[in-house]
C-alpha cells in the first residue's frame, strides 16, 4: 500500500495528464481530407434585366441571350420574347416570358488565356495565363469566333461546370488589313467601301480610304470596321 499523500499526488498527476492530452487533441490539425470550394450562388434575374450576352442557366444548361424584344398589350402585363444560344450543343431556341419571370444566371467562371496554335485536325490550343497550362478545345465550341482569332491573342475561356463552352475574343480589337483593293481616285467618295482581309483571316468591309497594310479597330462582336489607328 502507497501512503496516502503519493496515491493523492498519483491521482492528481494521472489527472493532469488526461487534461492535457484533451487540451492537444482539441487544437491538433485534423487529417487533410479533399474539400471542393462552394460554388458560387446564381443570380436571379427578371425579364427587366435581360441584356445580350447575359448566359442563364435552363434545365442544367447554359443559354447565351442572342437577342429579346417586349411586346406592350393593351391589357394585361407585357411580355419578352428571348431567343437563346444553348452553349454546349449550338442550337438556338426562342421563347415567349410573361413581364416579372425570373431566371437563375449560370454558374460561370472566365479564365484569361492565350492562343498558342490550332493542329492539323482543327483543335484549338490555348495556355492558361494563371496556371500556365494547355487548354485543348474543339473547332465546335469556336465556331463564329474562328475567324477573328489569331496567333498570340489574349482572349477569354468561359466554363461552365469545368467544362469550357466558350471562347469570349475582346472587342474592340486590333487587325492589320493584309490585303484590299488599291485606293483609287474616287474611292473616297463618302459611303463608299470595299472588302478587306484581316491578319486574323476575317473579311470585313472598310471605307475606300483604307490601304493594305493598314491597321484597324474592329467590333468583333459586330464584324464592324471602327476606325483606322
Amino acid at each position: 500500500m502507497y501512503p496516502p499523500q503519493f496515491a493523492t499526488m498519483s491521482s492528481f498527476r494521472n489527472i493532469l495528464l488526461t487534461t492535457l492530452l484533451t487540451t492537444s487533441a482539441a487544437f491538433a490539425p485534423s487529417s487533410p481530407t479533399l474539400q471542393r470550394t462552394s460554388p458560387l450562388s446564381m443570380v436571379a434575374v427578371d425579364t427587366s434585366e435581360i441584356k445580350n450576352g447575359l448566359t442563364i442557366e435552363l434545365d442544367g444548361e447554359p443559354y447565351k441571350v442572342m437577342g429579346f424584344s417586349i411586346m406592350k398589350q393593351a391589357r394585361g402585363a407585357a411580355k419578352t420574347t428571348i431567343k437563346f444560344k444553348n452553349l454546349k450543343r449550338g442550337t438556338t431556341i426562342e421563347n415567349t416570358y410573361r413581364s416579372g419571370e425570373k431566371f437563375e444566371t449560370a454558374e460561370i467562371t472566365r479564365k484569361p488565356s492565350q492562343f498558342t496554335y490550332e493542329d492539323e485536325n482543327g483543335n484549338y490550343f490555348f495556355m492558361d495565363n494563371e496556371s500556365f497550362e494547355e487548354v485543348m478545345i474543339e473547332s465546335a465550341v469556336i465556331q463564329d469566333q474562328k475567324k477573328w482569332i489569331s496567333e498570340g491573342m489574349e482572349l477569354d475561356l468561359i466554363y461552365f461546370k469545368g467544362e469550357v463552352i466558350e471562347v469570349r475574343v475582346p472587342s474592340p480589337y486590333v487587325f492589320e488589313v493584309v490585303e484590299t483593293e488599291p485606293n483609287m481616285k474616287g474611292n473616297t467618295a463618302q459611303g463608299y467601301t470595299k472588302p478587306a482581309v484581316l491578319s486574323c483571316g476575317a473579311t470585313i468591309s472598310v471605307p475606300g480610304f483604307v490601304e493594305q497594310g493598314s491597321m484597324i479597330k474592329v467590333d468583333t462582336e459586330k464584324g464592324e470596321y471602327m476606325e483606322r489607328v
